[in-house]
């Protein structure tokens, strides 16, 4: 099995990034929320408040988007996938990711790799578990998969650390460069 991280390793942005842009510019009603995500970036970036309660604060945006927004934004950025990892692509590869599980579902099922990801309720932005990052992709690699080996990791960032030690082989990757762990 290989597993991969999904932002910035084979997409080539923050999906959840792209995906409140791409609302904003869709759903007007979201911008009433721009108080609260720029609150929730400030708190973030000073360290005020966790990280899994800062980002529950910016998604309430997702209050104001239709349930169909992910798929219509997959439709249409769903061709940004890094073409190294279409090519390398198993039937087996595992996706883990601190994006929103409903967000990262479409993309998972039109490439067919399996997801584990972040669980937010796409209706109230709430956080129904924590935060799918750093030593939570293990815990819950761990409860799904046990001991089975990973062959190969992929990751653009160093938190993914935990992960990386449990493959046979890692790749940091950055853009469409990628050099071992």
């Amino acid at each position: 099995m290989n597993v991969y991280d999904f932002d910035k390793t084979i997409y080539p942005t923050d999906s959840t990034a792209q995906f409140y842009l791409w609302c904003l510019r869709r759903y007007p009603a979201a911008w009433l929320t721009l108080p609260c995500t720029g609150w929730a970036f400030f708190c973030l970036g000073l360290k005020i408040k966790p990280k899994t309660r800062c980002k529950q604060i910016f998604y309430r945006f997702l209050r104001h988007v239709p349930a169909a927004a992910p798929e219509t934004f997959w439709r249409e950025h769903i061709g940004d996938v890094r073409p190294w990892y279409l090519a390398q692509k198993r039937p087996d590869d595992l996706v883990i990711s601190a994006s929103p599980e409903f967000l990262l579902r479409p993309v998972s099922k039109a490439l067919g790799f399996t997801l584990m990801a972040s669980p937010v309720d796409q209706a109230t932005g709430v956080y129904k578990g924590e935060n799918c990052h750093g030593q939570e992709k293990v815990r819950r690699y761990r409860q799904r998969y046990g001991d089975t080996p990973i062959e190969g990791f992929w990751s653009d960032s160093r938190s993914d650390d935990p992960m990386a030690r449990l493959a046979e082989r890692a790749w940091l990757v950055k853009k469409d460069k990628m050099t071992p762990w």
